[in-house]
């Protein structure tokens, strides 16, 4: 049995198009998988990549991702619910608060004897790559290019933390960005980990952390760039100063625990 899933508006017409407006039709569809289903948890879960054609006769590339019995449990949900929920839940949070990250176009749970199904469909940022793919050829870049990737970096986490979120796995991989006459655009993906930031401060910093770490490519011109952008300074004052302190110290504490 399964509920009335959730269709965005702007990908009704394409599903129904394709006749694949429902849970049956999206789970019985036949896709290669784009990697090994994922084992465990005690289900699976596998990703496809679909393409449809719209009424335009432009295609729309779309992840198709489905699993069964890949649970997890939290306070919230302490029997358990579909992992994808509580990405959807979160891609729902994202876009109320204003926060760029991918677009769900389909989700929907379905419970049969022994089974808990869930599919979560959501559009393909093709004309993003993620950021480790644009700082191993940092080098090969322009100054304008280099400039507006890392000040759309640093806005895309501060308009998270001030979302009152914490995204809890804050790589490069996580974060997709894109180059055009504008500037740079900028958005999250892999948001099931994300939570509420109770400790305030500390979880920023803990993101922060988490994120400047991997960003050892940088040169250290860029990565200031970066806390500028994310305190939304035009120059290095005591904010951005203490800023910088905390997180160096949050790492000298994971260093030291290792």
């Amino acid at each position: 049995m399964s509920a009335l899933p959730f269709i965005a508006v702007n990908a009704r017409d394409i599903l129904a198009r394709h006749g694949l407006d429902t849970f049956q039709a999206l789970w019985e569809l036949k896709l290669d998988a784009i990697d090994e289903p994922n084992v465990n948890r005690g289900g699976w879960s596998s990703v496809y990549r679909l393409e449809l054609e719209g009424a335009d006769g432009q295609l729309q590339s779309f992840y198709l991702k489905r699993q069964d019995n890949h649970l997890t449990r939290s306070l919230q949900a302490p029997w358990g619910e579909p992992t994808f929920a509580r990405e959807f839940r979160y891609i729902q949070a994202y876009a109320r608060h204003g926060v760029p990250a991918l677009e769900a176009a389909f989700y929907a749970e379905r419970r049969e004897p022994g089974h808990r199904q869930a599919i979560l469909l959501t559009r393909a940022l093709d004309d993003y790559q993620d950021a480790d793919d644009w700082y191993q050829r940092w080098p090969t870049l322009g100054w304008a290019a280099r400039h507006d990737l890392v000040v759309a970096t640093g806005a895309l986490v501060r308009a998270l933390h001030n979302a009152g979120m914490v995204h809890n796995c804050l790589y490069f991989k996580h974060i997709f960005l894109k180059v055009d006459g504008d500037g740079a655009g900028a958005r999250l993906i892999d948001l099931e980990k994300t939570r509420r930031a109770w400790r305030g401060q500390r979880d920023f910093v803990a993101d922060l952390e988490t994120l400047l770490r991997r960003s050892a490519p940088l040169p250290r011109t860029q990565r200031l760039r970066f806390m500028l952008a994310y305190t939304g300074k035009t120059r290095v004052d005591a904010e951005v100063r203490q800023l910088i302190a905390d997180i160096a110290r949050k790492h000298q504490r994971k260093e030291r625990r290792r």
